[in-house]
């Protein structure tokens, strides 16, 4: 099953029901941050489409409420908008290195896991 492209609300959305797990749309909505939370409806329909592709299900009724869970994992929504970021410097992965080092964004911590995740590759192969 090919991962959906997500859209910045959806994947707040998706956030909310990976760390709430199942929930209701107005349990979604109100998990949502204060300022600039959408409206109910919106968040509905955002839901609407989630389904729609794939992303969400309902798993179950209470009352009027539909109660609505992750079919995708956050492991693989991260991967896919790696993919396309990636994607926007030809594939290679030297360029965003390069940024993340330079900014001081990657850590010596984070590049040791990196060398230890290659090495693991190293030994599957």
């Amino acid at each position: 099953m090919a991962l959906p492209k997500l859209s910045k609300l959806e994947l707040k959305i998706m956030g909310a029901l990976w760390s709430k797990g199942a929930s209701s749309v107005r349990e979604i909505q109100e998990s949502l941050p204060a300022k600039r939370r959408p409206a109910y409806t919106t968040v509905q329909t955002m839901l609407y489409r989630l389904e729609a592709k794939n992303a969400v299900r309902r798993s179950k009724k209470i009352g009027n409420a539909h109660i609505f869970e992750a079919v995708i994992s956050r492991n693989a929504a991260q991967g896919r908008l790696i993919d396309e970021l990636l994607a926007l410097f030809g594939g290679r992965a030297q360029p965003l290195m390069s940024h993340l080092i330079e900014s001081g964004q990657l850590t010596l911590d984070d590049i040791e896991e990196a060398r230890k995740t290659l090495r693991g590759l190293g030994k599957k192969e």
